[in-house]
């Protein structure tokens, strides 16, 4: 499986207000570099937070991309993965529609009711105790034949996934905003690191959209 992480961070690495309401820091040219990771990837992932926030759709938008999906014998969207440990996941989230197989990754604390309302509109992961358990729930979209993975955040769960040395690339396009706000979320939020530190090899520099993209290979 190949993990790539995924996001948009205004110039202090704030990924949207303290609000945490979406804020634009892409414009059109990164928009269309986003729409073709996620056709290019079998599932994209987010945790729940930013289902509650946003409530994405996860689809891919461009029409001449989802053909050339079908023409590859793929459906015209990927999978859509929520990281969900409560199962926090309301029953009418856009994720949750029929445009493409959606899956719920929950811990074994979730309640039952929700889970079982989930379950209507989605194929649930159970992995964890309390919260999920990333490396068995990754494995288990492995098993469905999911290996190109494209993650779109939030901080919570993109810490969790680094922490959990699942994460193969990085890449983030830094946009000309000051964002501020000690509560605002940014690319990596939890518990943070106090030792061994992730190390990242930096592959590629692009100007775009006014910002510039980055993107970083992990060391193993």
């Amino acid at each position: 499986m190949h993990v790539v992480v995924n996001a948009a961070m205004s110039a202090d690495g704030k990924l949207s207000s303290r609000r945490r309401e979406q804020i634009a820091i892409s414009g059109d040219a990164d928009f269309e570099r986003v729409d073709r990771l996620r056709a290019d990837s079998d599932a994209v992932v987010v945790g729940v937070g930013t289902v509650l926030a946003d409530d994405p759709h996860l689809t891919v938008k461009d029409e001449n991309l989802r053909d050339e999906r079908r023409t590859n014998g793929e459906p015209a969207n990927p999978a859509r993965v929520v990281v969900d440990s409560s199962a926090r996941t309301p029953a009418d989230a856009e994720v949750l529609d029929a445009a493409a197989t959606t899956y719920v990754c929950v811990s074994d604390a979730a309640p039952v009711e929700q889970r079982a309302a989930l379950a209507e509109h989605a194929d649930l992961i159970t992995a964890g105790d309390e919260r999920v358990d990333l490396l068995r729930a990754f494995a288990a979209l492995q098993e469905q034949g999911i290996e190109r993975v494209m993650v779109e955040g939030g901080g919570e769960l993109i810490f969790s996934l680094f922490e959990a040395g699942l994460v193969d690339d990085l890449s983030v396009f830094v946009g000309p905003k000051v964002i501020g706000g000690r509560d605002a979320p940014t690319l990596a939020d939890g518990d943070g690191f106090v030792e061994h530190f992730p190390e990242l090899e930096l592959a590629e520099v692009e100007r775009l959209d006014g910002g510039v993209l980055l993107t970083w290979h992990v060391v193993e």
